[in-house]
């Protein structure tokens, strides 16, 4: 399965990061959301990765 995010539905909650990466990995992507969550309590640069993944993983077509 390639990665890629959900246009719409099947577990797209604000970009589809989070979805495609599970759905790649063939994980369940609430624990995927729930690891991003808690990944930003720690400093970091979680977000500038988040958002560059939200604009390197293509959407779905």
């Amino acid at each position: 399965m390639n990665l890629v995010r959900p246009r719409r539905g099947r577990g797209r909650v604000i970009a589809g990061v989070c979805a495609a990466i599970a759905n790649r990995y063939q994980w369940n992507p609430t624990t995927v959301r729930v690891l991003t969550l808690l990944s930003f309590i720690l400093p970091g640069t979680q977000l500038i990765i988040y958002v560059v993944l939200w604009i390197l993983i293509p959407q779905e077509v």
